[in-house]
């Protein structure tokens, strides 16, 4: 096959469960993957899925991109599996953070969009600076990847599990480098963004103490989200904060601007270790054993069920 979307478009006709091999090389494309329980398996680094879109710019047709349709790579189908592959959004992020030309600078690399469920994520790299990774909703399971990014780079409103990865924040200028997490968790929904046994860590020339694990984003000022995220026995970085997590600013329904903020959040720690963690404060939340346990249960594959 010529691209990765003229293979998608084959399986969409076969109409049964089937299995994509993206070969080494750069597929520099934008494909949309509407196939329930498709399989995309690459060989490893070297098999790169890559795109340069960012929300503010233009599409061709003259329309901008927006935030979830920068993203390289869509998922937009329930049981959809990854692995061994390299996705990245190579906008220029760093030349924009200074000439502010693209108007909005968030470039989604994967974003698990409308329509995603048990979706499986193995042994990828995830590549990108603000809003890296979007999953949206539904449930997704991310195991050995290796996630870079800077601004809010893992956030939307799935309940997401993350065991075994590697966070990289980015080397990004400024007294705050970054924000790891942004979960837009509907409070209603249990659980969010649960990084199990995860390492933080930091590209070089990051300074200590510039990056937060995450703040709450409230959508649209959506009065019904309360962001939930969680870190669990993960090593972190001096790069981290001591604080941990700060506010997120929205527009409530009357106008008004305000923000989010930790404690309204759900935003905890359980066995964080390494120079970046830190003794609870107000807005560095601990939970035993116990309630750690319970958001592993409810993020574990096993529990999975089809829908219907």
């Amino acid at each position: 096959m010529a691209s990765l979307s003229a293979a998608i478009n084959m399986a969409r006709q076969l109409g049964r469960p089937a299995t994509i091999r993206l070969t080494a090389g750069v597929w520099r494309e934008k494909p949309v993957v509407d196939v329930p329980d498709l399989t995309i398996v690459g060989d490893g680094a070297t098999s790169v899925l890559t795109f340069g879109a960012a929300a503010g710019l233009r599409r061709p047709d003259g329309t901008r991109w927006g935030t979830g349709g920068s993203a390289t790579l869509t998922v937009a189908a329930p049981g959809v599996t990854l692995r061994n592959l390299t996705i990245r959004n190579d906008f220029d992020y760093l030349s924009d953070l200074s000439s502010g030309a693209s108007g909005g600078a968030q470039a989604v690399a994967l974003s698990l969009a409308a329509g995603a469920d048990r979706s499986v994520v193995r042994d990828c790299a995830i590549e990108g600076y603000q809003d890296t990774l979007y999953v949206r909703e539904g449930r997704a399971w991310f195991e050995d990847c290796r996630i870079l990014g800077g601004t809010d780079f893992i956030f939307g409103g799935a309940a997401a599990r993350f065991e075994d990865c590697t966070i990289v924040s980015r080397a990004i200028p400024g007294p705050i480098a970054g924000f790891v997490a942004a979960p837009s968790t509907p409070a209603v929904q249990p659980v969010g963004l649960v990084f199990h046994r995860c390492r933080l860590e930091r590209e070089r020339g990051l300074a200590d103490g510039t990056v937060f694990l995450g703040r709450p984003w409230r959508a649209g000022g959506n009065m019904a989200l309360t962001g939930a995220a969680a870190f669990i026995d993960c090593r972190m970085d001096a790069h981290i904060a001591r604080s941990g997590w700060t506010a997120m600013g929205y527009t409530a329904p009357d106008g008004r601007r305000t923000e989010l903020t930790p404690q309204e959040a759900r935003l905890v720690e359980h066995g964080s270790r390494g120079p970046g963690a830190a003794p609870a404060a107000d807005t560095r939340r601990m939970i035993d054993r116990a309630a750690a346990a319970a958001l592993l249960q409810a993020t574990d594959i096993t529990n999975w069920r089809p829908r219907g």
